[in-house]
């Protein structure tokens, strides 16, 4: 049977990239400040050309070159001869008074290049352009004859040649007819909520209509039956139920393959006496439409209300031309397991077979009087005689009076993101954190929710699918969750694999106040972020412990229904969701400063909605230490090279027994499952992270508490207050007025970098003025009386 050519997926190529000079930010500066001079100039052209157009007209007529070198030309335009030229190019000769619809874009370029992105540069042109074109047509069809005695063309030159050329063709009931249809097709496309509008009006007049009649009904006094049909006349919206069809295939039996809703066992007696079930499980879920519309009545939504959800267009298909697995391979695996088994005089009864993407279960009920061991240990008997790449023994499997052979498929199907995305399962999953995984033998979608784990170890050895793994479950949080529900801490030592997800930084990301790149790859910022999320941990269990509450899900609930006051320091608290690529090289790099703040949060922040994601592909004893395997009940092995690294991280072997390519163990509350991961490419990643990061953001990344290292404890008594910050006197009278005394506060109000702030509360201390640093705690100010501080700089001055 040959096998069909699999598809390559088709990357996605930017027509459009940024030159490199705009990543400096003095160049967006200034290329903000011309574009934005530019645009006024223009505008104040434009609108000068109204009023002195007519005394400019016999010298516009002159050649650009004449013009500009001339200089005993005068014009009346306020913008001088360039201006005067510009207008009557662009109006007369051009776009009417459509070109100030040109306006437009150059506010939009302006306005990205100061770094606020209120619409993509490609709609913002195309849109223009459209609308240009239809009203400069459309105003020269209306005032084609007021304009005849002035210097003024409404429409330009283009609308007029054009809509004469209409005329000429269609007649001017046609042209009208054209020019109304035009305008429906630009808004209908250019605007979502166009279809919705004009049927909110129809719906209106419909029900003042039925509201009328139901009066005139009354007054009448008929029969209440009209008024009931009336009201009984409804869209009904039925959705199709997924349905499962199963294969049950049996050694040269008379009957044909059969499908059915239910599983269906047919049974034959083969030649060796062997009853043999095949049974092949292909699932055909549900797929609904995505929810693109962001929640109405959750309010912290609304800061970012115009937010649409990633649609699922984004993401590739790479089922096309996904190979089957045969009857006749089936079969010959079937006749090489018994043939194996009776070799060493192991007899059985019944061969079923349960097709997955990658591997095929074999299930086999032995004859009575055989031992589960004595299978167990021809796990390798087996492999050799199939052929096969590792095979994997459970004896027996849980919940069946059963034993479980998995045999990988000759021909492996690729699992799409797309299609776990659009899955009914997903779509419809009430979980608070949802984490689409892939597909199980079963084929269907696994989905986890990573609040009930609470946190995560993966590992696996190299090019085996961890980073597609990650990528997997970063991807189904971002088709789930509103920016205001969700903020990823992306740790990443090697520098390359995380730095995708940078572009959506004001959406998604949070980081350290003095952190300038959104994915945290230093070795000592790491330790200070980790720090960091320690503080912020007990911050939020304070607010619990004020609100009442046990847990994110409750303080939340109560802040939406405005139980909790701003005022007194709360606030709407978003899940946090911590991933650490590479934990191998933090451990060897930091050892226990790592290790300890992640063990802390590990074991406490479940509650608070703080979860870990961990991934190394060294899974040793030294990385993943009892500490972690502790506070990490949830894991998943991709495939090692050994049963020691498998027991390492499952507890159990069979990770080293994985085909590989994203076949995977799960392991969560002893249970152990094997799924197939889902595959989503580098290009798709990007697709989705641009498709955020064009729509409205955050003015910047949500920003953790500051962390001061223990070296400022020592620092703070051997500085020299001679040498003070300029600052200094300002900040002591902030402190002292504001009875708070913190690194971040000075920052923000004296915009200042963090260093610079952290020296001048350094000095504050040596001063006496603040107390020592704390841990999580806030400085404390010692100093009660803005008297008593003069006094003291005074002092200090002397």
């Amino acid at each position: 049977m040959a096998t069909k050519k699999k598809s390559k997926p088709k990357s996605r190529r930017k027509i459009f990239t940024k030159p490199k000079f705009l990543n400096d930010e003095r160049a967006r500066f200034i290329l903000g400040v011309t574009l934005s001079l530019f645009t006024i100039y223009t505008c104040l052209a434009f609108v000068s050309f109204f009023f002195t157009g007519g005394a400019d007209q016999s010298k516009l007529d002159i050649k650009w070159l004449e013009l500009i070198t001339d200089s005993e030309i005068r014009v009346e335009n306020w913008t001088g001869k360039t201006g005067a030229y510009l207008s009557n190019l662009f109006i007369n000769k051009g776009f009417g008074i459509a070109s100030f619809s040109f306006l437009y874009v150059m506010v939009v370029l302006s306005l990205r290049s100061w770094g606020l992105k209120i619409q993509s540069i490609k709609k913002s042109i195309l849109y223009t352009l459209l609308f240009s074109i239809w009203l400069s047509i459309g105003m020269a069809f209306i005032f084609v004859d007021s304009t005849s005695d002035s210097f003024l063309f409404l429409g330009g030159i283009h609308g007029f040649f054009i809509s004469e050329w209409l005329i000429s063709i269609i007649g001017n009931v046609g042209t009208l007819f054209l020019l109304i249809l035009s305008l429906l097709c630009l808004l209908t496309f250019g605007f979502q909520n166009t279809v919705g509008f004009f049927k909110g009006l129809v719906k209106k007049k419909e029900k003042a209509a039925d509201t009328t009649l139901e009066d005139d009904i009354f007054e009448e006094e008929l029969d209440e039956d009209v008024t009931e049909q009336s009201e009984a006349i409804e869209e009904i919206e039925q959705k199709t139920p997924s349905f499962e069809s199963e294969i049950l295939l049996t050694e040269e039996s008379e009957n044909p393959i059969s499908t059915a809703e239910e599983p269906i066992a047919k049974q034959a007696e083969s030649e060796d006496g062997v009853e043999l079930k095949i049974e092949t499980v292909r699932e055909q879920e549900e797929t609904v439409p995505i929810n693109q519309e962001p929640l109405e009545d959750f309010d912290p939504t609304l800061d970012l209300s115009r937010y649409k959800f990633p649609t699922i267009d984004l993401l590739e298909d790479h089922q096309i031309n996904n190979s089957v697995v045969s009857k006749e391979e089936l079969e010959s695996n079937k006749n090489k397991i018994v043939e194996t088994l009776r070799h060493y005089k192991i007899e059985i009864v019944q061969i079923k077979a349960t097709i997955g993407p990658t591997v095929t279960l074999y299930e086999i009920v032995p004859a009575p009087g055989v031992r589960i061991s004595k299978i167990k240990n021809l796990e390798d008997d087996i492999a050799l005689s199939l052929s096969a790449l590792g095979i994997r023994i459970i004896a027996p499997i849980p919940g069946k009076g059963t034993i479980g052979i998995e045999v990988p498929n000759r021909t492996p199907e690729i699992v799409s993101m797309k299609n776990i995305i659009a899955s009914k399962k997903f779509q419809e999953s009430k979980f608070a954190l949802p984490v689409a995984l892939g597909r199980t033998i079963s084929n269907e979608t696994y989905t986890l929710d990573l609040t009930k784990m609470p946190h995560l170890l993966v590992a696996g050895a190299t090019g085996q699918g961890k980073s597609v793994g990650l990528n997997a479950i970063i991807t189904s949080l971002l088709y789930k969750k509103h920016p205001s529900q969700l903020k990823f801490v992306l740790i990443d030592p090697k520098k390359v694999e995380l730095s995708i997800y940078s572009t959506i930084e004001k959406h998604f990301l949070a980081k350290l106040p003095d952190e300038e790149e959104p994915i945290i790859t230093d070795i000592h910022k790491v330790i200070a972020t980790l720090n960091s999320l320690c503080i912020e941990m007990d911050s939020r269990y304070d607010l619990l412990k004020k609100a009442h509450a046990r847990n994110i899900k409750e303080y939340n609930t109560k802040f939406v229904k405005r139980k909790l006051n701003p005022e007194n320091g709360h606030r709407y608290l978003p899940y946090i969701v911590v991933i650490i690529d590479e934990f191998a090289d933090l451990i060897m790099t930091a050892g226990k400063e790592v290790e300890a703040p992640i063990a802390r949060i590990a074991q406490l922040a479940r509650a608070i909605g703080i979860h870990m994601i961990i991934a190394t592909q060294r899974p040793s004893t030294n990385i993943i230490t009892g500490v972690i395997k502790a506070n990490f009940p949830a894991r998943i092995a991709f495939k090692v090279a050994s049963m020691i690294d498998s027991r390492t991280i499952l507890d159990s072997p069979g990770a080293n027994q994985l085909i590989g390519r994203g076949d995977m163990l799960i392991s969560t509350s002893s249970d152990l499952v094997r799924v197939q991961c889902a595959f989503v490419d580098t290009p798709e990643v990007e697709a989705i992270t641009d498709y955020i990061m064009e729509q409205q953001s955050y003015p910047s990344a949500l920003m953790l508490p500051e962390y001061v290292g223990e070296s400022s404890e020592s620092g703070a008594g051997e500085i020299d207050l001679q040498k003070r910050d300029a600052l200094f006197e300002e900040a002591a009278r902030l402190v002292v007025t504001s009875q708070q005394g913190s690194t971040s506060g000075i920052q923000r109000r004296f915009s200042i970098g963090y260093n610079r702030a952290g020296r001048i509360v350094d000095q504050l201390e040596a001063a006496g003025i603040v107390g020592p640093f704390e841990g999580s705690k806030a400085r404390q100010v010692l100093i009660q009386d803005e008297y008593s501080l003069e006094q003291l700089l005074n002092n200090i001055a002397n």
